[in-house]
């Protein structure tokens, strides 16, 4: 009996460990499945407010301060699964009683030194203890820093679109501002700034996944609905203007999509991965794109003549992206934009932890 004690308290004390490691220091995308529980928790107390808000500017409010507060109660959580670990391996090794266990966990932990070990054994496992909290802590501390510097690279950008493609962002109003004061022309270097955003969020909204769900300054903001913006003009410029084809844009949506199917392979959101239009249709219909299409005319843009191959090369391209992109508007509660987060249901309670892959 007083092995099994110890065994499964030193199981919960490494795989709490284990856990802080995967979230803090891991520098890959690798899906926790004690996180993944906190975060579901806190989203399930978010939703009673979340009901009762009666416009979205009160839901954004409320948002914000989801993945903070999800955040910070990983280390009361990890800190009691740890005192009760360490309390099973106490009484395993000679505490008279669960209480005494627990008293000497507690004062190792939170190295309040009101209880003292007894025995060799005890004072090691006193010392180790103690470290580990003291580790979790330096852990955070040093944790919010690198994911604060992630999260104001990408809200410039985010920022900076409103410039270019209004707010909230649209495809068909990106490109007729630069037609009217960039020129067309000299779209690629916009395309080549959102291919590094759509590599770095790649990145940091897998290793540092409480990012995704922090939310931009201004509620009309979103980091999902801005990348979708800019995918589905680079995929406009490329099947329906009337420019000479730059492979810039081409990698862009390619960075794009790559970018989103990581993000939702780490929420385990299901999405077909090979898919081709018009086997799998999109989410933007035809009679939309045709009034993009007078839009742009309107403006004075030049558009290909075949307007039947634009659409058929413009639904080529946004496939790839369409299921994902709604699939993360969803997730974010993200603020309506045109062809992304305006054809999704907003999602109080999503099933967010589907644990297949964890």
């Amino acid at each position: 009996m007083q092995i099994f004690l110890f065994m499964i308290g030193l199981i919960l004390v490494v795989g709490t460990i284990l856990s802080a490691i995967g979230s803090f220091v891991l520098p890959r995308g690798a899906p926790d499945p004690l996180t993944r529980w906190v975060f579901y928790f806190v989203r399930l107390l978010f939703s009673v407010p979340l009901k009762i808000a009666q416009s979205y500017t009160i839901r954004d409010r409320i948002m914000a301060f989801y993945a903070p507060i999800s955040l910070l109660t990983l280390v009361p959580v990890w800190y009691t699964l740890i005192s009760f670990g360490y309390s099973l391996m106490y009484l395993a090794i000679g505490s008279a009683t669960w209480i005494a266990a627990f008293n000497l966990s507690g004062s190792s932990l939170l190295t309040l030194g009101f209880h003292s070990p007894n025995g060799t054994v005890q004072t090691i496992l006193d010392f180790s203890e103690a470290t580990f909290g003291l580790i979790l802590v330096a852990l955070l501390i040093a944790y919010l820093p690198t994911m604060y510097a992630a999260f104001s690279r990408r809200e410039v950008a985010v920022t900076l679109l409103e410039v270019r493609a209004g707010s909230p962002p649209s495809a068909v109003e990106m490109l007729r501002r630069f037609h009217r004061i960039h020129k067309l022309e000299n779209l690629s270097e916009h395309w080549r700034t959102w291919e590094n955003w759509f590599a770095d969020i790649d990145e940091s909204h897998t290793s540092l996944a409480p990012l995704v769900f922090f939310r931009s300054p201004r509620p009309e903001h979103s980091w999902v609905t801005a990348g979708g913006a800019v995918m589905d003009a680079a995929a406009l410029s490329l099947s329906t203007v009337d420019i000479p084809d730059d492979p810039q844009a081409a990698l862009c949506i390619r960075a794009g999509y790559l970018a989103y199917r990581r993000i939702a392979d780490f929420f385990n959101i299901d999405y077909n991965p090979d898919v081709h239009y018009p086997d799998d249709p999109i989410s933007v219909t035809r009679q939309e794109f045709d009034t993009a299409c007078e839009q742009l005319i309107d403006q004075g843009i030049p558009l290909k003549t075949d307007r039947e191959q634009a659409w058929q090369d413009f639904a080529g391209w946004r496939v790839n992206y369409d299921q994902v992109l709604l699939a993360l508007a969803s997730l974010t509660m993200a603020p309506k934009a045109p062809w992304s987060s305006d054809r999704v249901e907003t999602t109080i309670l999503p099933p967010l932890f589907n644990f297949r892959n964890s």
